[in-house]
C-alpha cells in the first residue's frame, strides 16, 4: 500500500491559510469503494483510508513512512500566485477586460 505525503491547500470556503503548515500522510485506496443497494450507501473494506497522520515537516512525515517501511510519494506543495492589483486598475483605459454593468 503507497502513502501518499502531501501539504495540504487552503480550504474554498476561508480566506485563511491555517491548516496549511503541516504534512499530511495518508493512505492510497487500494479497493475501490461500493455502493450498498438497498440503502445507497458508500462503503469500503479498506481499513486504511480511515488513518490521516500530521506532521509539523515534510522530513518527519517521510521519516515515519521510512520507520515504520511504508512505500510513500511526496508531492510538493505549489507556489502561490497572487496578482499585484490596484483599486486604480478597475477604470484603466486599456484594461484586459471591459467594464460592463
Amino acid at each position: 500500500m503507497v502513502a501518499r505525503i502531501y501539504s495540504p491547500a487552503k480550504t474554498a470556503t476561508q480566506s485563511g491559510r491555517g491548516k496549511t503548515h503541516d504534512w499530511v500522510l495518508d493512505y492510497v485506496p487500494e479497493v475501490a469503494r461500493t455502493i450498498e443497494p438497498l440503502m445507497g450507501y458508500t462503503s469500503s473494506s479498506d481499513m486504511r483510508q480511515q488513518v490521516r497522520l500530521r506532521f509539523a515537516s515534510e522530513e518527519e512525515a517521510v521519516a515515519y513512512a521510512r520507520r515504520n517501511g511504508i512505500a510513500y510519494r511526496v508531492e510538493k506543495p505549489r507556489e502561490r500566485h497572487v496578482p499585484k492589483v490596484t483599486y486604480s486598475d478597475n477604470f484603466r483605459f486599456n484594461r484586459h477586460m471591459p467594464w460592463t454593468h
